[in-house]
Formats: C-alpha cells, structure tokens, sequence
C-alpha cells in the first residue's frame, strides 16, 4: 500500500524540524490538550506519529463523521477525504506555519497551535468545511518534531466559504497570534482591522477565559478588557460572543 501523501513533500523540505525514525511514542495527554483548542460543533481528534504518518488514538466521531467502517492508521486515508481543489492550499498551509514556528523558535514548538479551514468528505459524500487544529507534543533530544495531535471540527454551519488563512497562535502562557494569508485565492476585502492588543484578547475569548482571567494572565484591569472586548464587538459588527465566534471564522481569524 502506497502512504505517501502530498504533506510529506513539505516536511521534507524541513529535516532539521521534522523526525524521521519511527520509534515507539507514549500518547500525549489529549484531555488537557483539548482544552487548548476551540471547538464550536462536531469534532474528533487523533495523535500523528511524525516519522511514519501513522495515527493512533482517535476519537470516535471520526468514523460517524466520514462515514468510516475502521479507523484510519495513516495520514494519508484522512487527506484522501479533503477535497482534491484544497489539496494545494493544505501544503502551502502547512509551510507557513512551520516557517512561522521557525521564525518564532523551535523551542516554543510545543507552546504554538497552527489553525486553517478545508473542506472534507462527510458520511453522505458531500463535502463541508472543517476547522483543522494541530497542537506539536512532542519532540526528540535534538528538537526535531515527534508527534501532533489534530483535531477536525465540522463548521459548515458557521462557515461555507474558506477564508483562506492561516494562523499561529500561543497555548498555555504565549499570546503569539500570527495571521497569514493564502495570496492565490485570498480576496482581501476592506475590513475594519483588530489592533494587536485586541487579537491578543481575541485569541484568548475563543480560549473560553473571561475577562477577569484575561486580565490576570495580561495583567492589565478587568474594566481594560472589558473595553477591548467591547471594541472587538464594534469592530467585528457583533451582538454577542456567539457572532463575534461566527464573524471571526469568516474572516479566518480563529
């Protein structure tokens, strides 16, 4: 069976960032990593081994999902359901966000979530948009990458066009938010941009804190939140959390 699949084209391009050598990993503790990332609908999850492409401990829903008899034990069975016209956005993706890592430091991997949207066969074969998130867990002596965990969200709900975009953004204490834009199939609109103290705050709403916890770990007052939230509301033309959640994924910004 050929397990090739177009990302490894990508990674290779990088040896000094990604593992090579299979060896035997221990699962990552995906119950506290979850909580790192943001989910608004159906999702599932799986851990990557970087070496072979091999995926364990997956969560259940990716079966119902994708209308699957068995889970998949490669990488390659879950790219083979996106859809084949976002096959090039995918690579070029998952470059920029390992150039990003780069430029930020390898040794912030592991504190770092990259985050685009591409569609993906449903159970009923058509395909939806899906939020992709990928958390770096582990890495070897010599700080080449082990192992992800992934995590696929269905948004068609909220989001029927891709936005095109990219982003890198802190987990844990790092507030990074880095936001880049695929230039091939982008179409920039004039929209009113979010200053970088409100993408901080941004990127910690979409975490779930509240705005006393957002100031605490900011340590900035609870009422200077509270205006920057209220500014990110007008700006993003939003009545509530839940718009703003909506309006943001549109405009690729979680």
């Amino acid at each position: 069976m050929n397990n090739q699949h177009p990302l490894q084209q990508v990674w290779d391009q990088y040896p000094n960032a990604m593992h090579n050598e299979k060896q035997s990993l221990k699962a990552p503790p995906i119950k506290r990593l979850i909580a790192e990332m943001f989910c608004i609908g159906n999702f599932y999850y799986y851990v990557l081994n970087i070496a072979d492409s091999t995926l364990t401990n997956h969560h259940e829903s990716i079966l119902t999902m994708h209308g699957l008899k068995k889970y998949p034990k490669h990488l390659k069975e879950v790219i083979d359901l996106i859809h084949p016209d976002d096959i090039e956005f995918v690579m070029e993706a998952e470059k920029m966000t390992i150039e990003k890592m780069q430029e930020i430091g390898w040794e912030h991997q592991t504190q770092l979530k990259s985050s685009y949207c591409f569609r993906m066969k449903i159970e009923t074969e058509h395909y939806e948009m899906f939020h992709h998130q990928s958390i770096h867990t582990l890495k070897s002596k010599e700080g080449k990458l082990l192992q992800a965990v992934n995590i696929h969200t269905n948004i068609q709900h909220l989001v029927k066009e891709n936005p095109y975009t990219v982003l890198v953004s802190g987990i844990g204490n790092r507030s990074d938010f880095h936001q880049m834009h695929y230039s091939k199939e982008s179409k920039e609109k004039e929209q009113e941009t979010l200053t970088k103290r409100e993408l901080e705050i941004l990127n910690f709403i979409t975490k779930g804190l509240s705005a006393s916890e957002i100031s605490k770990i900011l340590n900035i007052s609870f009422y200077t939140v509270r205006t920057h939230r209220k500014n990110i509301l007008e700006k993003m033309q939003s009545k509530n959390t839940s718009e703003l959640m909506k309006i943001c994924f549109q405009r690729g910004l979680i």
